[in-house]
């Protein structure tokens, strides 16, 4: 019989501790060990009590979250969510987190008490059982992660005809994920990337800026009605659908809030349906880690219409749900762990 996953709350609020532990404390495999105001008291239970996953506040007084997470994740490596605010300041701070090993991030306005309480219980504690359920595999990707790996060659002389436009679709875990392929990327890739991300906003163009300083490819948040360039990453805006729309011989970037009614926006879905109305058989599709089956459908079309569809594996993966659903569906042209997606994506490109 599996144990328990054991959960540490960090919040310097009182009423933010107390919402955290109700919204998980009535779950019968999960076991909340520990609480902690300060830094100080953070690190000194992590410590000593080894949990499974733990909920960090990045803003309180003395020892900030950001040093809390430094701490710990070269002392004794933990799976660690982010508590942040929905503000420029703290999405780069979350950024930062994310870069500096913390799994996964909750928005600090959707912790508190409101009217979708039900569904943000129910993501919080989805995603504390899917990584703690994983802590193993988490921290030897953690491990492998810290590995800079190298930016990849390509032949100019190789580019294909098969592939011409590439899609990423990823959820929880991805910004680090990311940090895995987008910067092997060389200067010289050829075709237009369009990535959804799941986030919300302010939280994309932190994670296009960092990005884009990592990369000699060129990584922006997209903006609608610009021309698509090849060689040039696309993250589409938290909290909105990025499609690619053909007017004439250009291809422009579409963000709208329509459709209203997907679990998601921005959406996978949404944005892959898009670009293969568009490139049909050249389409490649990305799906990467992630909670859910966002990214099934538009994979399928592509699938449908002889494009690729291209999986993480689940050993790689922080929540192996995006993937498993293409994979299951029999659509997955190749399955392949994050540290070989950039090559395989650049073996596709040159086919």
């Amino acid at each position: 019989m599996a144990r328990n996953i054991r959960i540490i709350v960090v919040d310097d609020s009182a009423f933010m501790r107390r919402a955290i532990t109700m919204m998980l404390e009535d779950e019968p495999d999960f076991d909340i060990v520990a609480t902690a105001s300060n830094g100080e008291d953070a690190i000194e239970s992590i410590l000593e009590l080894k949990p499974d996953v733990v909920t960090l506040d990045i803003e309180m007084p003395g020892i900030s979250g950001l040093e809390v997470l430094e701490r710990i994740m070269s002392e004794s490596p933990t799976p660690i969510i982010m508590i942040s605010s929905l503000t420029t300041e703290g999405a780069k701070e979350t950024i930062k987190a994310l870069e500096l090993g913390a799994v996964d991030f909750i928005p600090k306005s959707l912790s508190y008490v409101s009217l979708d309480i039900i569904k943000i219980r129910d993501s919080l504690v989805e995603k504390i059982r899917s990584i703690g359920s994983r802590k193993k595999s988490i921290l030897k990707n953690f491990t492998l992660q810290k590995k800079s790996l190298p930016v990849l060659n390509m032949d100019s002389k190789s580019v294909g005809r098969k592939i011409r436009f590439v899609t990423i679709g990823i959820s929880t875990g991805g910004p680090r994920t990311l940090q895995e392929v987008i910067p092997r990327l060389p200067r010289n890739f050829p075709r237009p990337v369009m990535i959804v991300q799941h986030m919300p906003p302010k939280f994309t163009k932190s994670l296009a800026e960092r990005l884009d300083n990592m990369s000699e490819i060129r990584v922006k948040e997209a903006e609608h009605g610009e021309v698509i360039r090849p060689g040039c990453v696309y993250i589409a805006p938290g909290g909105l659908h990025m499609l690619l729309k053909k007017n004439h011989s250009n291809l422009h970037v579409v963000i709208t809030e329509k459709p209203s009614d997907t679990p998601h926006k921005p959406s996978v879905d949404v944005m892959l349906n898009s670009v293969v109305d568009i490139y049909g058989s050249q389409t490649l599709s990305v799906i990467m880690t992630g909670m859910g089956k966002d990214g099934l459908v538009g994979s399928k079309e592509v699938h449908r219409k002889n494009g690729k569809v291209l999986a993480e594996d689940e050993d790689s993966c922080v929540v192996y749900g995006m993937p498993r659903a293409v994979v299951d569906a029999g659509i997955a042209d190749r399955v392949i762990g994050a540290d070989g997606i950039a090559e395989a994506i650049i073996d596709y490109v040159s086919q």
